[in-house]
């Protein structure tokens, strides 16, 4: 088939005396009364414009009287161009039902003849010098769209975007012969490929590996990707997947020599076959994780650094992680202002199963953010490494749709389905998907057509589950087999050649696993903690701020341009922020907030903050970006403050957790100095992002040796508004904390906030940093007694423990010391008011839950020699919140003569009472057991 094309004249030629006249009839009619005239001519009109004649060479005519073939040939083009993949050849095993009956001239009432009598020219823009008529466009069409390569992407709703596409296709680029020095390396990859699993296979009998047979050219695909990008321009390509296949991706595309990969496998330290190049990178944790779970990053001669993302066993949840990735690279957040996004610079490549590309509703999540501006990476090109079976389950029982890839349809997201045992086919789409995310900035799906050659894992026997489609697969020659077999009938290679490429491998791989056992005999792998974890949180850090670099940066904040038009009630607000330096109120929460993020910015520090509604903040307490009443313009007074060495980011995202979660996380692991910040609109909200603080965010230092430093910040406290927006589920954090993973707290004072950020930043990029999970407040976010004088903030540090000022004050007095945090605090803080009959009393706020304060209690305990009582008083149900974790601590520190007693409402299925008036009688009851002798 040659790719010699020229352009094609528009339609309108095909018409001429009555039948022009009509048309242009139509047309009149079109421009005033569209819904009177034909659909099809209307399709016309809105393509090719107005019908005019035009001259061209042409031995073709057509009869008069005949509009009605015409149109019909051009909806039997179009229908060919829409639903051409249901009759294409895009499955290996041969065995799925394909539809034709929309691809048939008897269909649209045509006949050869009919066809031969239409000019291909109004059929085909692009008309292949070997297509004379609509019957030879018909045909033509039909080679291309029924393939080995099957297209989606009527879907996609802008009229240039679908042009391109089916100029793409149409001009034969997809259908392209490879050369023969391509075909060798693609050979040879699939080679690679092959020999590694059979070598795994046969040398670790029953050891699972999920192996990649059956969709071997998703290693052909991902390295033409990768090529392909390098080419573009992107300096950093991050891949996310899950177990299938991962082994093969890990050691092929991301260069982890066999040498490392069988030292896995052969249970001796990896770390022992590390290149001493540099080129690659890897890291562990001390609990370490399954071979298949574990990344790497490659520095490649090219100046690209590949990345493999770390990744557990719930499939699609890296994905996320791996475009936050992505984003992070693109970014450059070292100037003041928002971050300078250059998409060219990095790309994600999303592998993904079929089963879980249907399944799993975080893939539509990562979909739907794609473009939008605080997370669109350019576009991700996804990979469906489609075995046509999700572990035992057939596709009948794992989707309601034709193809798993139709998720993507509902996001504009053109698919191009490809038939995994046509390698130079494979090959041509990676070129096709790099060249189109260029020039579009969008996502792209790759349903990589496949099977499976062994159950689910290389113990399980998939006869017993699925018969029909085994008996196939163990009657089908490998994808190596058989394009080894055609290059040979090409003459591209030998026969020869095809078995000593297959020795080869073979004996590097066994070399290379006879090095290892000879090098690692008798070495083990260290499970030691590292000493900057063992430590904990650094000490001494300095977090206080000279009072005349807040105060400049406070009249920085609130000088607006004079065309700028605040809100006036928000301006009246705002204003007042001046009053603490002018000594007439105090700094609330979100005051606090905005001078911290200020003064990291100054330092360096870029900050970015997501979560649905952060800019203005959920209770209405931020207010980063303003709007214009007027207008709507908006401007970030961060952006506008002296000094600042670093980006600032406030965006309202998506309404969605897990998938925002991931990404942040991804961000903060990429940039590891940017103070990453996510903020649930309610704290119940994180219940949907549990997923990403099991399986990334509480162990990933412990698994993968991974750092991150991302902060969740989650409002939490009983308000009398119902169970849900309630509780951020506190006890669940505490129940992943240990090995000093991770920081939990609950603030009852703004100063503390402030330090505890710069705390935070101070310690991105090093050793010691660990994530934050912080319960945030909401109705303390305006209350006094949390809010903070000036002097806080340009004196002190970030205390775990606040021994609240107005009790305790005659400390032979007390008998009973109240641990609470939070708003459960402010409420006693506020009962006890002045602390006038109370002596008996003294409250300690505990700020930080995990790890928990000890040492510190301990001090405050050794100075009221008569408590008889330690109680801890919370306002969650007992089986919840932090009484539970905090309970051994305190008997721990309790002497003999002390009893440690619970305060708070008795164990409830439900977070919360359900209305405010039942909130206030029992929270009442709570807080006045709390201060009673």
């Amino acid at each position: 088939m040659s790719n010699n094309v020229s352009l094609a004249s528009s339609p309108w030629a095909a018409f001429s005396g009555p039948n022009l006249g009509y048309v242009m009839d139509m047309y009149d009619l079109y421009l005033t009364s569209p819904e009177e005239v034909d659909a099809d001519l209307v399709a016309l009109f809105e393509q090719y414009g107005a019908p005019v004649v035009e001259s061209i060479e042409s031995t073709t005519t057509v009869e008069p009287g005949n509009i009605a073939k015409i149109l019909a040939a051009v909806q039997y083009a179009d229908n060919i161009r829409a639903h051409g993949h249901l009759a294409a050849d895009i499955y290996p095993l041969n065995n799925q039902t394909k539809d034709s009956t929309r691809i048939e001239a008897s269909t649209y009432g045509l006949t050869d003849q009919d066809l031969v009598n239409i000019p291909a020219s109004v059929l085909l823009n692009d008309i292949p010098v070997n297509v004379h008529n609509g019957l030879d466009a018909i045909n033509y069409l039909k080679s291309i769209y029924t393939s080995k390569i099957a297209y989606e992407f009527n879907h996609v709703v802008g009229k240039d975007e679908r042009k391109w596409i089916q100029s793409k296709i149409e001009s034969g680029l997809l259908n392209g012969k490879l050369s023969s020095e391509d075909k060798k390396e693609v050979l040879s990859m699939l080679n690679k490929v092959e020999g590694f699993e059979q070598f795994l296979h046969k040398t670790f009998v029953g050891v699972k590996r999920f192996s990649i047979e059956g969709v071997d050219s998703l290693v052909v695909l991902i390295e033409e990707i990768i090529k392909g990008s390098e080419v573009k321009g992107a300096k950093d390509i991050m891949i996310g997947m899950a177990h299938r296949g991962r082994l093969n991706v890990l050691t092929h595309n991301v260069h982890k020599s066999y040498e490392m990969m069988l030292a896995d496998f052969a249970h001796v330290p990896s770390e022992l076959f590390i290149p001493e190049d540099g080129s690659l990178e890897v890291t562990k944790g001390w609990s370490n994780d399954a071979k298949y779970h574990l990344g790497a990053t490659y520095k490649s001669p090219k100046g690209t650094t590949i990345k493999l993302a770390y990744n557990p066993s719930h499939l699609e949840v890296v994905s996320p992680v791996v475009t936050g990735q992505a984003r992070a690279a693109q970014d450059n957040t070292s100037k003041p202002g928002l971050p300078e996004h250059d998409a060219s610079k990095a790309l994600a490549i999303l592998v993904h199963g079929d089963a879980a590309f249907a399944g799993q509703g975080i893939v539509t999540e990562t979909l739907n953010y794609s473009r939008t501006n605080g997370f669109n990476t350019g576009g991700s090109v996804h990979i469906i490494a489609n075995n046509m079976i999700g572990f035992t389950t057939e596709r009948f029982d794992s989707r309601s749709t034709v193809y798993s890839s139709d998720p993507a349809k509902g996001y504009e997201v053109p698919v191009i389905h490809v038939n995994a045992d046509s390698p130079e086919e494979v090959v041509q789409v990676a070129r096709f998907a790099v060249e189109y995310r260029a020039k579009f900035g969008k996502d792209i799906v790759i349903d990589l057509i496949g099977y499976r050659r062994y159950g689910h894992n290389e113990m399980d026997e998939p006869m017993i589950t699925n018969p029909e489609m085994y008996n196939i697969v163990h009657n089908r020659d490998t994808v190596r087999a058989l394009y080894g077999k055609e290059l040979v009938a090409e003459g591209v290679v030998t026969e020869e050649e095809v078995t000593k490429l297959q020795k080869d491998i073979k004996d590097e791989l066994q070399a290379a696993l006879d090095h290892v056992k000879e090098v690692g005999k008798g070495q083990v792998t260290s499970h030691e903690m590292p000493d900057a974890v063992k430590n904990g949180f650094p000490e001494g850090i300095e977090t206080a701020v000279e009072k005349e670099r807040l105060e400049k940066m406070n009249e920085e904040l609130l000088a607006f341009p004079e065309d700028f038009n605040v809100f006036k009630k928000l301006s009246k607000i705002l204003n007042r922020r001046r009053d603490p330096f002018e000594g007439k109120g105090k700094i609330d929460w979100g005051h606090a907030e905005t001078l911290a993020f200020g003064t990291i910015l100054q330092d360096g520090y870029p900050v970015r903050i997501t979560g649905q509604d952060v800019q203005r903040g959920t209770f209405s307490q931020r207010h980063l970006v303003l709007h214009d009443e007027k207008d709507g313009k908006e401007i970030v007074p961060l952006h506008n403050i002296s000094g600042s060495h670093a980006s600032f980011a406030a965006i309202n995202s998506p309404l969605s957790e897990a998938s925002i979660v991931g990404y942040e996380y991804g961000y903060n692991l990429e940039n590891e100095k940017a103070l990453t910040i996510w903020e649930a609109q309610y704290g119940d909200f994180a219940n949907m992002a549990q997923v990403m603080f099991d399986n990334f965010i509480s162990g990933t230092r412990s698994k993968w040796g991974v750092k991150s430093g991302v902060v969740l910040s989650m409002p939490h406290s009983a308000e009398g508004q119902g169970s849900e927006h309630t509780s951020a589920r506190l006890e669940r954090f505490l129940q992943l904390s240990a090995e000093n993973n991770w920081t939990v707290v609950m603030l009852s004072s703004a100063a503390n906030y402030f330090h505890l950020l710069r705390h935070q930043a101070a310690v991105l990029g090093t050793e010691s940093v660990r994530p934050l999970v912080m319960m945030s407040p909401k109705s303390l976010l305006r209350n006094q007694i949390v809010a903070a004088d000036v002097e806080e903030l340009t004196t002190g540090h970030y205390r775990t423990v606040i021994e609240h000022p107005t009790t305790g004050k005659n400390a032979k007095k007390v008998e009973k010391i109240v641990f609470a945090s939070g708003k459960m605090a402010i409420d006693i803080a506020e009962k006890v008011g002045e602390g006038e009959g109370y002596d008996h009393l003294h409250l300690v706020r505990v700020e930080q839950l995990y790890p928990f304060p000890k040492e510190e209690i301990a001090e405050i305990l050794a100075k009221f020699p008569n408590v008889k009582t330690l109680a801890w008083a919370q306002e969650e149900p007992k089986n919840m919140g932090s009484w539970f974790f905090a309970d051994p601590f305190l008997r721990d520190l309790a002497t003999d003569a002390q009893d440690v007693v619970y305060v708070g409402r008795p164990e409830h299925s439900s977070p919360a009472e359900g209305d405010a008036d039942s909130y206030k009688e029992a929270q009442t009851a709570v807080i006045d057991q709390a201060v009673a002798k």
